[in-house]
């Protein structure tokens, strides 16, 4: 690839009022009206008192922090990005990024869980109207974890060390998915950067809960998390939700005599790194063993809390074997154990691989960070909080339209949704009282394009 004009002959200028670069912004945010989010913001987020205006038109402010998202800004400052060519032609309510980060720092904690109400109920509505979340599935997963987001800033509310060593605030997420679907978060939490990781999860845990069940989904719900979320409080929330937990575990005293008890011969080798299949015997050869036994957790607790349910272990023989010089093998074996606690109805193998596909939401997470939490941009925890929130709202339009335009935007990142079907430069033409949008000859997502743009209740021009 190659210029091909010389430097004498070519020439660029700042001056086409009808050129955007986001045209899938607009059935995006359509999408967003069709399902009432503008509404919702209306009726639930009220900053009332708030200086300088802060809190009128809640919703026009609220959407432009969410498009803005959708297009990739990362702070309150690329908001602007709204605000470039004919996109004021095609977008009222647009606000400023000063006026954005106004509305933001406006926000006490109270108006944040107004917003979290938002987003619960605007998931469902997105959910029903375009089935992100199938319900003939037979089995739902629910994921909950949690991850410092690094700031630099030391004056920033909230911040400060914890287990990652880093200065940063902590943030929780819980998202829904099923086999053939997509993560769809759920629910969001923001907290200090000290607070560990399991600090309130199991509150959080069940508004998700209740929030899928709202989705109008009846089949069974698989609840996965790390070690970190192994509690009593947990546990309870599931069982009382009617969901099935599967939680990883510490390897303890009392965990190490339940596996030392498990017989010899009681371990199945499993698919894993390296294995073989042995047609012959019909079983894998594998440096992974997966077994199980029945275990009673909590018993530290008061009885009521005192849980029975399956321990299945996986036990590791080496880590690399590349690192083990020839001729100097181990005398015996030594295995590292990975432990879950689980009252999963499902048969070994598959109650042990379910719950190993829990490390999709660090999919999840590398979506959010390479996009809008990319930064934590303010100063004010509250602002913070109310950010995390919308970037949660941004992702799941942005799955939900890559769901809408192919079978390949319903799983990828959304950082190639962005890139395929939302940064689509076009031109605005005006003609018979109507606006068309001339898009790019050959753009090699077209067709999902187009599926996106007609699915929103949009004509093409044939």
């Amino acid at each position: 690839m190659r210029v091909s004009h010389s430097p004498a002959t070519l020439f660029a200028a700042f001056d086409a009022p009808d050129l955007i670069a986001h045209a899938g912004l607009v059935p995006t945010i359509r999408l967003a009206e069709r399902c009432g989010l503008p509404a919702l913001v209306a009726e639930k987020v009220k900053l009332t008192g708030a200086a300088n205006g802060a809190g009128t038109a809640a919703d026009a402010k609220a959407l432009s922090i969410v498009g803005g998202m959708i297009a990739g800004a990362d702070s309150i400052e690329d908001l602007d990005v709204l605000r470039h060519g004919g996109l004021s032609r095609l977008f009222g309510g647009v606000r400023a990024p000063s006026t954005l980060g106004t509305f933001l720092r406006a926000f006490t904690w109270g108006h944040v869980r107004q917003l979290e109400s938002v987003m619960r109920a605007f998931t469902c509505t997105l959910a029903a109207h375009t089935g992100l979340v199938p319900k003939r599935d037979e089995v739902v997963f629910v994921d909950i974890d949690s991850k410092v987001k690094q700031v630099y800033g030391p004056a920033k509310q909230g911040a400060s060390f914890g287990y990652t060593k880093q200065r940063g605030l902590h943030f929780q997420i819980v998202t829904v998915k099923t086999s053939t679907c997509a993560p769809v978060i759920v629910a969001t939490r923001l907290r200090k950067g000290s607070a560990g990781s399991g600090k309130g999860a199991a509150s959080l845990l069940r508004e998700a809960l209740a929030t899928v069940r709202a989705m109008g989904v009846t089949a069974r719900i698989v609840v996965r998390a790390d070690s970190a979320f192994f509690s009593h409080k947990v546990v309870a929330v599931c069982r009382a939700a009617g969901a099935a937990f599967s939680l990883a575990v510490a390897v303890t005293k009392t965990v190490r005599e339940a596996i030392a008890g498990i017989a010899a011969d009681a371990w199945t080798p499993i698919k894993y790194a390296a294995a073989i299949w042995d047609a012959e015997e019909e079983r894998w050869v594998s440096d992974a063993e997966i077994a199980e036994v029945p275990f009673t957790a909590f018993t530290s607790k008061k009885k009521v809390f005192h849980t029975t349910a399956r321990l299945i272990v996986r036990r590791v023989k080496r880590l690399n074997a590349k690192s083990v010089p020839a001729g100097q093998a181990e005398l015996f074996g030594v295995w590292r154990h990975h432990v879950i606690f689980t009252d999963s109805p499902f048969v070994l193998v598959q109650a042990e691989s379910m719950h190993r596909e829990h490390a999709v939401i660090e999919q999840v997470f590398a979506d959010l960070e390479d996009s809008a939490l990319a930064h934590l941009p303010s100063g004010k925890f509250t602002a913070n909080a109310a950010w995390l929130t919308l970037a949660a709202l941004a992702y799941n339009l942005t799955r939900a339209a890559g769901h809408l335009a192919s079978v390949f935007h319903a799983r990828a990142r959304t950082g190639t949704i962005r890139r395929h079907l939302i940064n689509v430069p076009a031109r605005i033409a005006t003609g018979a009282r109507r606006l068309t949008l001339h898009l790019p000859r050959h753009w090699r997502w077209q067709d999902d394009f187009t599926d996106l743009w007609t699915a929103t209740g949009q004509r093409m021009v044939t």
